[in-house]
């Protein structure tokens, strides 16, 4: 299957997901390092962007660098057959899962600590460890798991 993982570059579990998944057979797309493309960082539009305000911010994201970085992502998100959400996660996480949800995508949170939080209940699968995301994809591969993008979620990956 093919495998988007939705985290935050400060999650040191990320690389682990990722290589993991990548071992059992999976093909996952990795935003700290997409092929061909590079990684994207707002570093490279302007080393001072943590000090932009709301304007300088929306200009940024239409510079040519924001705008392939976006494509990148998104190219490989509506490509994907499930979204993995790895919790702790920011933002645009939040958005990619949220996507997929609407698309009617697999989608997975491996919970890890942050919040609690009501809305995770769309989700497909709450997993408490890679084996339960594992198990839950082979479902999902052999057709076992009917329903994504469902909203009827929130619960345990099924076994």
């Amino acid at each position: 299957m093919k495998i988007y993982v939705a985290s935050s570059w400060r999650n040191t579990s990320q690389p682990d997901v990722v290589t993991t998944l990548r071992r059992v057979g999976h093909e996952v797309y990795d935003f700290r390092n997409p092929v061909p493309d590079h990684a994207f960082h707002w570093s490279e539009i302007d080393p001072d962007w943590q000090r932009w305000n709301p304007v300088t911010f929306r200009e940024a994201l239409e510079h040519p660098i924001a705008r392939a970085g976006y494509a990148s992502d998104m190219a490989a998100l509506e490509s994907a057959d499930a979204v993995i959400l790895i919790l702790p996660c920011g933002r645009s996480a939040h958005l990619e899962l949220g996507y997929a949800v609407g698309r009617g995508q697999h989608t997975a949170i491996l919970l890890g600590d942050s919040e609690p939080e009501l809305m995770y209940r769309m989700a497909d699968c709450l997993a408490i460890s890679i084996e339960e995301v594992i198990d839950w994809l082979a479902r999902c591969r052999d057709g076992g798991y009917p329903g994504a993008g469902t909203g009827r979620g929130g619960q345990r990956c099924p076994k």
